[in-house]
């Protein structure tokens, strides 16, 4: 039986003390509330134990019931390992690298505890490498750590964000994201979700995943309101816990991580739903009840369940960066809630601590993070926290305070007894990937997460044996029914192909009308031919993205040219009824489509089982529901595109679906016409990432010609610069007008670009972003060929990327890195021209999208 230290803690600290933090590395925070307060057990001497620190803490801060991961046992171990551990090794331990950015060879080198494969990270750079690539590369970093020279052999963590399934992974199933989760109020479904998860992770040999987010989400232009369950406290903290359960297990905190399960991460602590204007990585400016009551709702079950680790958020509370705030790490966190894991930092936040910079840290680390997230700093930061140990800046009780937590988790999470990646008896089993009785989760998940919104004239179900047309660009689309953090970073460029085990919308529809007699058919554009169907199904929605490139100055869908709007409008005009299929991140403004439809479903980002979607709207051949619809809204939906924060208990909360709203088939009568005004005045979103794609100029970008006499603005047909040098001409480029032809004449220096008012891209130049084009070339340039960003045509930076493209005649994506041009000086805040293209020789250039995209391992800084 394990043998447990609770009982000599609490014998030598009388309950009742003032609110004090001991500050000490290792020590025990015994904090009274009341006289209600339990001791925390951590590994601490009596002497240690005795030292108080003059920190009081706000009792609004919740004290936790201990999760068991301290006991005598693994103590000892940790004991026996540190007494071994040279100081390089103990730095290296809190470190942690990004596969894109270490090799396994150098960890024979540099004795690193952990490392994460990010957002774009791959083997080989390789977003659609094989589930056994992805085995291999696991299991060789192991190895390698364990060749360090070192009395201690201390195995390596590798952690991942497995946020909505193990989303990484080719074959994976993909969950819906936790903005669809929170609307099916059933807790024990998440338990069941973080298990499937865990077990699809421990397939490829992962140990760690970066999730639960646990964030409550108060602003819904946040570009990560969709990893929020909901804008209610209390469904956060209902969904936490078990979350942490289904990953590590039951007992996974206090009895060990057994195979199967893996390491939790709660994030990202703390406010970072409750930023100004939802900005990411911005500043929750809240008072300390509002964090402790509203954002903090989800760590004190997460704690209790023994998450083995929490993240510090990127954002600020109230001008303060988490990653730097030792009261909220560490009187806040540690002591006061008494977790006992550690905490990681995110993706190079120290560098945003005042002071700081990606390499250099101490701040951070004496504030309480154990251990830095440095993708690609991670051997400066190594450096640097060596010689800060050294030279006495970080305390050595501060250090082993961090390796004690980490060791803890690790042997807790069963690093130390798994062995390496392949050896682990579940690994590689891949015929155990997707396989049925998991999807069966998920498309649970999916058919429970649905909310009718609007359902007039009792429209749903449909009859299983109708004729079904299925259109909208989200129908059979699987990468945009799952949403950001999908095989990519951003979720972008994934086709069907790339979800063995999934299945789109369309495909769910067509199965269960098929299975009813009935005939569905695929028109992503609406078109039909021969006798009128006898209902639409239209799913539109956001494409995908993440983090601040989600962020929006206000909920608006498709302000301006609203061209799924016009679809519903056509099918309507042509007598046929409308069901709308709404495919989003959050709720948004869509009352003219809510209004253009008979009935409209949130159906958010459902995952990988889109037959989950057809399991409720199609009947049985009768038309009687197979399902019926569960999902009540956790997120307020909003009367007016500006009217954020929107949030139930607030003042002059009116929304225009409340919080807990959802119809049911037993539901009946009609929705009322909605008010089509916005509430923006012609203030719609302002694009910052889409500049040419489908046929046309994105607002509130124009296209320009120019030439030594000046410059022209147009868009479709022909156009010339003033003096001819340059010439574009519309054409079709696999749909009809899809492309733009430049032709450079020769005849003197041309440019072709995109203009607008001045944005800021700092945000996305710091991040794996790219300027991208897509383009066609059929002999190859004869001279340079300029790509040039900046604040308008006269102050820029420009790099030639003619030896890059490609003259064959076909298709294919040019990919820049922002940073690039911020690399050569560009003022990455201020841009008012993200794209041009400049020649002296003669070119022809047909291009389909000109955007920013996600780096996924093909974008390249010219030489």
């Amino acid at each position: 039986m394990r043998k447990s230290m609770k009982g000599a803690l609490k014998a030598s600290v009388p309950a009742g003390l003032l609110l004090t933090a001991l500050a000490t590395s290792g020590c025990v925070t015994i904090i009274e509330s009341k006289g209600k307060a339990e001791p925390t057990p951590v590994a601490a001497t009596p002497a240690e134990v005795a030292k108080p620190a003059a920190v009081e803490v706000n009792p609004v801060w919740p004290t936790t019931k201990d999760a068991g991961l301290i006991d005598a046992d693994v103590e000892a171990k940790i004991d026996a390992l540190m007494a071994d551990m040279t100081l390089e090794e103990k730095v290296g331990q809190t470190v942690q690298a990004d596969i894109s950015a270490i090799k396994p060879e150098d960890l024979k080198t540099y004795p690193l505890g952990s490392i994460l494969a990010g957002g774009n990270s791959a083997p080989g750079g390789n977003e659609r490498a094989t589930p056994q690539q992805w085995l291999d590369l696991a299991d060789a970093y192991w190895r390698a750590s364990l060749e360090y020279p070192s009395k201690t052999k201390i195995p390596l963590l590798f952690g991942i964000d497995a946020v909505h399934g193990h989303s990484n992974l080719v074959g994976a199933i993909i969950f819906p994201h936790n903005v669809g989760l929170g609307a099916t109020r059933n807790p024990q479904l998440m338990k069941d979700i973080a298990r499937v998860t865990a077990y699809e992770m421990s397939l490829a040999g992962v140990d760690w995943t970066f999730a639960p987010t646990v964030a409550v989400s108060r602003d819904k232009r946040w570009g990560r309101a969709y990893e929020s369950y909901s804008e209610n406290p209390a469904d956060v903290a209902a969904y936490a816990g078990k979350v942490v359960e289904g990953l590590q297990g039951d007992t996974g905190g206090d009895e060990g991580i057994k195979p199967g399960h893996i390491m939790a991460s709660a994030k990202h602590f703390l406010g970072d739903g409750g930023t100004l204007n939802g900005k990411d990585q911005g500043d929750a400016q809240i008072s300390e009840e509002e964090l402790a009551t509203i954002h903090n709702a989800g760590y004190p079950p997460s704690i209790e369940a023994g998450a083995l680790s929490v993240m510090a958020s990127f954002s600020s509370w109230n001008g303060e960066k988490l990653t730097g705030s030792k009261y909220l790490l560490t009187d806040v966190l540690k002591h006061r809630m008494g977790f006992n894991g550690f905490v990681v930092s995110d993706w190079n936040a120290q560098g945003q601590v005042p002071g700081c910079t990606t390499t250099s840290c101490p701040q951070a680390f004496n504030a309480g993070i154990d251990m830095f997230m440095a993708p690609d700093s991670w051997k400066g930061i190594y450096e640097n926290t060596l010689a800060q140990v050294k030279s006495g800046e970080i305390s050595e009780d501060r250090l082993n305070d961090a390796v004690r937590r980490i060791l803890r988790a690790k042997i807790k999470g069963g690093l130390f007894t798994l062995g390496a990646p392949k050896d682990r008896p579940m690994a590689g089993h891949w015929e155990n990937l997707g396989k049925a009785e998991n999807r069966a989760v998920a498309r649970q998940a999916v058919r429970e997460s649905l909310v009718l919104l609007k359902n007039n004239g009792s429209l749903l179900p449909l009859k299983g044996g109708a004729t079904v047309l299925v259109a909208g660009d989200g129908a059979d689309n699987i990468g945009k029914q799952s949403g950001g953090w999908t095989i990519t970073w951003q979720g972008t460029g994934n086709a069907n192909s790339d979800f063995p085990n999934g299945q789109s919308i369309f495909g769910g529809i067509s199965d269960a009308v098929k299975a009813s007699g009935g005939k569905a058919t695929l028109s992503v554009d609406g078109t039909f031919k021969g006798k009128k169907p006898d209902v639409a199904i239209v799913v539109i929605g956001e494409d995908p993205y993440a983090e601040f490139q989600g962020d929006r100055p206000n909920l608006d869908y498709q302000s301006g040219d609203r061209k799924d709007l016009a679809l519903i409008k056509k099918l309507k005009k042509a007598g046929i009824p409308v069901v709308t299929v709404f495919l989003s991140g959050r709720p948004m403004w869509v009352n003219p489509e809510i209004n253009a439809s008979d009935a409209f479903v949130a159906a958010f980002l459902p995952g990988s089982e889109g037959g989950g979607v057809a399991d409720v709207l199609i009947g049985d051949k009768a038309g009687k529901a197979r399902n019926d619809f569960k999902g009540k809204l956790s997120f307020s939906w909003p009367k007016f595109a500006n009217q954020q924060p929107l949030n139930l208990n607030t003042p002059g909360y009116d929304p225009l679906f409340a919080y807990g709203y959802g119809l049911t088939y037993a539901d009946k009568g009609d929705l009322l016409p909605l008010s089509e005004d916005s509430g923006l005045k012609d203030a719609g979103v302002v694009n910052v990432d889409t500049y040419f794609n489908a046929g046309r100029v994105r607002a509130p970008w124009k296209f320009y010609l120019a030439d030594a006499d000046g410059a022209v603005t147009g868009d479709h047909g022909t156009i010339k610069s003033p003096k001819g040098v340059v010439t574009q001409a519309t054409v079709d480029a696999g749909a009809q007008e899809n492309g733009r032809l430049l032709t450079f004449t020769g005849q003197g220096k041309g440019e072709a670009y995109f203009a607008s008012d001045v944005v800021d891209l700092s945000r996305q130049s710091t991040g794996e972003l790219a300027i991208s084009i897509t383009y066609k070339l059929d002999a190859a340039p004869t001279g340079p060929v300029l790509l040039a960003l900046g604040r308008d045509r006269f102050v820029f930076q420009e790099m030639n990327v003619a030896s890059l493209l490609k003259a064959d005649g076909q298709f294919h994506t040019l990919k820049v890195k922002l940073n690039c041009f911020a690399a050569i000086g560009q003022n990455m805040a201020q841009i008012g021209m993200p794209f041009a293209l400049r020649s002296e020789k003669p070119l022809k250039l047909t291009y389909t999208a000109v955007k920013l995209a996600s780096n996924e391992g093909d974008a390249v800084c010219p030489k």
